[in-house]
């Protein structure tokens, strides 16, 4: 039976409540909890760390929350509660951090008319992807010959390769340059920060 660790639990709820609150009519008239461009008129500070408890669907919110029962409860009993609540919260900054780069190199290629149109209809990022990307980097690099069953086919692969593979079907996605309302740079960004952060507590034995 899955036993859920301190620091899961509470994301799992926290997600949950956040998720129940965000389809009732009365989230209308709540302050807005998704990430808008930072020159944006909607844009608040707060909402760099509220988006990664927010989704914009039930499957949406479903997919992350079972990537976190899945591969959470093992990295937290590795890590200890303090360090992988950090770990997590590290990754979902350093994933939407990248994700607002290359939303400014995009936006700035607008015509200040069409900058300025933009500002007031932005769009918004939301949910705790790029953090969960973080995490099944961590998974992959301290437990790489851990055996996962893949989804979509049913087939089973070492965790070492699992990562790989996620990784680069998000460098497809972007090369395909496809219209799509994923955030694949703030997954590549939690996979990458979680990745520095990890290189850089081995080099200096943290």
């Amino acid at each position: 039976m899955l036993r859920l660790t301190d620091v899961v639990k509470q994301l799992l709820i926290i997600n949950a409540i956040l998720f129940v609150v965000s389809i009732l009519p009365l989230y209308q008239y709540m302050p807005d909890l998704a990430m808008y461009y930072p020159a944006s008129p909607q844009f608040r500070p707060y909402q760099i760390i509220t988006h990664m408890f927010m989704h914009g669907s039930l499957s949406h919110f479903f997919f992350n929350m079972f990537m976190l029962v899945t591969f959470g409860p093992m990295l937290e009993s590795f890590m200890g509660s303090k360090r992988f609540l950090f770990y997590y919260l590290f990754c979902g900054l350093g994933a939407i951090f990248l994700h607002v780069v290359f939303w400014y190199l995009e936006i700035s290629q607008l015509s200040p008319g069409q900058y300025a149109m933009y500002l007031q209809h932005p769009g918004s990022v939301v949910g705790a992807s790029g953090a969960l990307f973080g995490i099944l980097v961590a998974f992959g690099m301290y437990f790489p010959d851990t055996q996962l069953m893949l989804l979509i086919p049913p087939i089973p692969m070492k965790a070492k390769y699992m990562v790989i593979l996620c990784i680069a079907l998000e460098f497809f996605m972007l090369a395909r340059g496809a219209e799509t309302q994923i955030a694949h740079y703030a997954h590549l960004g939690g996979a990458l920060f979680g990745f520095l952060i990890i290189l850089y507590w081995r080099k200096t034995g943290k």
